[in-house]
């Protein structure tokens, strides 16, 4: 008898670098690839997945951070990246840490963590720097050049730990500009367990800045959805 997969087996990614061809350093799909993805995970995927209604709906922060704050001073920015997801969906282990600055802050970021002091490891292809911190811990310093990035980190959600983190609209056009695998994995997890009122936000978003993108992002809303329907039944 055939065995039915739910949702998880298109966020596997050793299935997705063999059926995409895609390079084993997680690197962006193209557009052709992340709709030939969607495309199968829309007509295999089935209700429910693998964790039951509470681990989907339960929100953690096992992984703690530093303060941020004391490391990059008086300069704005918000929590991005796997730390940020934990905020909108379960938390999955992430090694480093991501911020989002404005490239103007991008110097001012810098200097302020030589003097904690913080090594620098070198640049980022989108713009900004890699970082470790002290305890060995790896911080990636974001300075994304997008007519939103401003109303990203000016519209922040507090942390449990009292970080700003970025909110999810913003997060979601973040993850579509990066294009990766795990990017699309997570829009789509976090999305399914957001209310309507927040995907309406978000979608308006990628409309305005995006729009080409809105046809994936529906796409993934849908398998995300389908991901938390009946969850308490597939167990």
């Amino acid at each position: 008898m055939k065995k039915e997969y739910g949702l998880n087996l298109f966020w596997n990614k050793r299935f997705l670098y063999e059926s995409f061809k895609l390079p084993h350093n997680d690197a962006s799909m193209k557009s052709d690839q992340r709709k030939k993805f969607i495309a199968i995970a829309s007509r295999r995927a089935k209700p429910g997945s693998g964790s039951g209604p509470l681990v989907l709906r339960e929100r953690t922060e096992t992984y703690g951070i530093p303060d941020l704050r004391f490391l990059v001073g008086r300069v704005k920015f918000v929590v991005v990246g796997g730390v940020a997801t934990r905020l909108y969906m379960p938390e999955r282990m992430t090694l480093d840490t991501d911020i989002l600055v404005l490239p103007d802050d991008l110097a001012r970021t810098e200097a302020a963590l030589k003097r904690v002091p913080c090594k620098k490891l070198g640049p980022l292809a989108i713009g900004g720097s890699t970082w470790r911190m002290p305890g060995n811990r790896f911080l990636d310093v974001v300075a994304l050049d997008e007519v939103w990035t401003e109303d990203a980190i000016q519209n922040s959600v507090q942390g449990k730990d009292g970080l700003p983190y970025i909110a999810l609209p913003y997060l979601v056009l973040m993850k579509l500009t990066a294009g990766r695998v795990q990017d699309m994995a997570d829009i789509s997890r976090m999305l399914g367990s957001a209310d309507d009122n927040t995907v309406k936000i978000t979608r308006r978003l990628v409309s305005r800045y995006r729009s080409t993108d809105v046809e994936d992002l529906d796409s993934l809303v849908q398998l995300g959805k389908l991901e938390y329907k009946d969850s308490q039944k597939s167990r």
